[in-house]
């Protein structure tokens, strides 16, 4: 026959650094942004929504989610508001103790969350996407184990609390899983191969880190070029910064217009584009390509259109490179036609 397990009672016991760690990281969040700083201000550097901004590039199968809110500010800041509160509520509960099996879940989401949304950022130990798997494999362990000895769930079931004799209290809370032994034995098994598999399919996909190359998009800037065109007297095209660390700018200090004999037909230089007018540049996003005191500044996940206006482009004809030179040396191109 049979019963239901009874687990080791020491099982919560021993996960309680996992768990006081864990709580933190997720805690620490609303701490920094609202107690030690305040973050959540659009206006002042270090704002949140920026740094959401940076995951937009390379996100993993929520990127029309990110792009939605970074393209919409006020949506955005109640996002990002609504998110900082539950890390907070989240990570004090789970230190605590308090309905630590729910709050588990909230690691879990959470953790799963930041993987999808930002594993592939980190400039030198892939650091995202560590957080990410390790955040989630922690929610899903401390779901198992329960609160332990050093848990405030622990201490309302030793009051004998009414509500954690409630048939629901041991799957929000703590104590013995009410499953049997073959069904908590399939949970554990499920769990960890989902977890490893995710594991290992996040480091290929973000990384290349089980078999082929290894690559890693945070390393060095890159700016796709898109819808160049030449219409009368102006020229215009679109940039996005998609690659490169986050808390690091390309800087562009030049533009130049080729034709097919390499002849430089328009160029902006370095003091011309650190000059640039707002009128110039049409932002998409919170995180905005802006003119800054040496050079033109595109932030990671930033898109922008540029527009430069010359009497000297109604006369131009044929197929031309559009060049833009980053003050690493770093040159990306594309081609147009102006009719």
């Amino acid at each position: 026959m049979t019963t239901t397990i009874h687990p080791n009672p020491t099982a919560g016991l021993i996960t309680t650094a996992l768990r006081w760690v864990a709580g933190w990281t997720y805690f620490s969040a609303f701490w920094r942004r609202l107690i030690l700083e305040n973050k959540l201000n659009p206006d002042e550097a270090g704002y949140i929504g920026e740094k959401f901004n940076h995951f937009l590039p390379n996100a993993l199968g929520i990127k029309p989610l990110i792009e939605y809110l970074v393209s919409n500010p006020d949506a955005l800041w109640w996002a990002m508001l609504l998110f900082t509160i539950i890390e907070g509520v989240v990570g004090l509960l789970f230190m605590l103790g308090l309905f630590t099996r729910l709050m588990s879940i909230g690691v879990f989401c959470l953790a799963f969350g930041i993987l999808l949304g930002s594993g592939w950022l980190g400039t030198t130990c892939l650091d995202e996407w560590q957080i990410g798997v390790l955040g989630v494999a922690a929610g899903f362990t401390v779901f198992l184990s329960g609160g332990g000895k050093y848990a405030l769930d622990s201490h309302f079931i030793r009051q004998q609390r009414a509500f954690t004799q409630t048939k629901w209290f041991p799957f929000v809370g703590s104590g013995p899983l009410p499953l049997k032994e073959r069904s908590q034995g399939r949970l554990v098994l499920t769990g960890a191969i989902f977890i490893f598999g995710l594991t290992l399919f996040t480091n290929q996909y973000f990384h290349g880190g089980v078999y082929g190359t290894l690559h890693n998009l945070s390393v060095r800037p890159h700016v796709t070029i898109t819808n160049a065109v030449i219409e009368d007297n102006t020229l215009s095209f679109t940039v996005f910064r998609d690659e490169g660390a986050d808390v690091y700018g390309s800087f562009l200090i030049g533009i130049r217009l080729l034709d097919n004999q390499g002849n430089t037909v328009f160029e902006q230089t370095q003091s011309q584009l650190s000059s640039l007018s707002g009128s110039q540049i049409q932002n998409d996003y919170v995180a905005q390509v802006k003119a800054g005191k040496h050079s033109l500044i595109l932030p990671l996940g930033a898109r922008a259109r540029l527009r430069f206006q010359d009497e000297a482009f109604r006369q131009l004809q044929g197929t031309f490179r559009l060049q833009l030179l980053d003050i690493s040396g770093a040159k990306w191109e594309a081609s147009l036609v102006a009719d």
